[in-house]
């Protein structure tokens, strides 16, 4: 991390805690609650724990994009169409039992990818702005699967707008009860360290470097760029459908209508504080959990 970014968060919490005094009757209570309240018992420190884990999904996404150079502006859609595909793979498979969640995950995971690529063949091919692409095919996908969870998949059995909960056996195990942290999160671990494996030490992820760095000289040197934008972008695309995935059968075991909103721009902001660096987005991530945490046991 860098030391201007570590600056930034610095001058962030002491402006948080000006607004704090402004703003409050009881500062030195919300301050409290603010900071220490999200480790004050289990309960919080796993649900804090569990909020990381889309942001490190999100944080690994846009930095698979940006190694080479593109920005994938579409998570909250991607994310969203990863989760609702899950669960339906899950509710129509729940018979296979791991087997099941291991495709489940898959097709969020495809999903998402594949209209990521999108959006990196129409760069390929037609030199699109992918900020573009990637944010318009998230505005129509949302759409699309607020109907068919409002709609064909609707539960008429429960209070929220939501799908057919998944079936036990199609769910990550809870760890840190009554939290609603789960097993979800050693997954998040795991792809941190195949992330940061794959564009350090693989000639692939050295082609996203180079071409992330200086397109043309890429080209000079015999990297085929184009591939490489579709590649990157597709991964972008699947790794924050599995974000959706694990929240799915981690979290919320249904898709509940605009589950995603806001997550997309929160791996924006987990990738840019870590610097584009896998390894530092585990911390960016819980960072950003404590701050959202913090915020809601305040209030």
């Amino acid at each position: 991390m860098k030391k201007g970014v570590l600056l930034i968060i610095a001058i962030s919490i002491l402006v948080l805690i000006l607004l704090i005094f402004i703003l409050s009757d009881s500062p030195f209570k919300a301050m409290y609650f603010f900071f220490i309240g999200p480790f004050s018992n289990i309960f919080f420190i796993g649900n804090m724990l569990n909020a990381a884990v889309p942001f490190i999904f999100g944080g690994l996404a846009v930095t698979i994009a940006m190694k080479t150079g593109n920005l994938n502006l579409g998570g909250e859609g991607q994310i969203y169409l990863g989760g609702f595909v899950t669960a339906i793979t899950a509710l129509a498979l729940s018979q296979l039992g791991i087997l099941g969640i291991i495709i489940a995950v898959l097709t969020g995971a495809l999903a998402a990818g594949s209209i990521s690529a999108v959006s990196g063949i129409c760069k390929a091919k037609w030199n699109t702005n992918e900020l573009i692409t990637t944010f318009l095919l998230s505005c129509a996908v949302i759409p699309i699967v607020n109907y068919l969870v409002t709609g064909p998949f609707l539960d008429p059995e429960t209070s929220l707008i939501s799908t057919r909960k998944i079936a036990e056996n199609m769910r990550f195990n809870f760890i840190l009860r009554p939290s609603s942290l789960n097993t979800g999160i050693f997954i998040a671990l795991i792809f941190v360290f195949i992330i940061y494996y794959f564009i350090n030490k693989t000639k692939m992820g050295y082609e996203f470097r180079m071409s992330g760095f200086n397109e043309m000289f890429a080209r000079y040197g015999g990297i085929n760029t184009k591939i490489n934008t579709i590649i990157s972008l597709a991964l972008s695309g699947a790794l924050y459908g599995m974000a959706g995935s694990i929240m799915i059968l981690g979290t919320h075991h249904a898709v509940i209508k605009e589950f995603s909103a806001g997550l997309g721009w929160s791996g924006i902001t987990v990738a840019l504080i870590a610097g584009l660096s896998p390894g530092a987005v585990i911390p960016c991530a819980i960072f950003l959990a404590w701050i959202n945490t913090g915020a809601r046991i305040a209030m």
